[in-house]
């Protein structure tokens, strides 16, 4: 018989400044911190999708490729709360609902149109631990 491999979650909050990853090869690797830094995790560990260097919040982590690549895929619907430093407008809103063009590393992506909500009342997230410079 064959032992399948026993694999581990975890959820953890991303603080600002880390990036999503475990290994860094880019040619800025030491000045960058991992998440490794934040607790001893497994060999084999890995981010379920990703939160920008300068973002934080929650973050769920795997052993499990296919746990991974199945909450990636568009079987799984997400929703996220994202807070601004400032108020959003209706137009901004609009452009967000209809898919929005991204980049990073010199790629361009466009994002999937997706439901939009401004919330009356705000949610008990803990307060932002850098807010970003102007």
């Amino acid at each position: 018989m064959i032992k399948q491999k026993e694999h581990r979650h975890f959820v953890i909050y991303k603080p600002f400044g880390y990036l999503s990853q475990f290994v860094n090869n880019g040619p800025k690797r030491n000045s960058k911190k991992l998440l490794g830094e934040l607790f001893d995790f497994p060999i084999g560990i890995m981010s379920i999708g990703r939160l920008d260097e300068k973002s934080e919040g929650l973050l769920l982590l795997t052993t499990d490729g296919k746990v991974s690549n199945y909450i990636c895929s568009s079987n799984i619907e997400k929703e996220y709360y994202v807070q601004l430093d400032g108020a959003i407008t209706n137009k901004a809103i609009t452009f967000l609902k209809q898919g929005v063009e991204i980049g990073f590393d010199g790629k361009k992506y466009t994002t999937l149109p997706c439901e939009v909500n401004r919330l009356d009342t705000f949610p008990n997230l803990p307060d932002r631990s850098k807010k970003n410079k102007r």
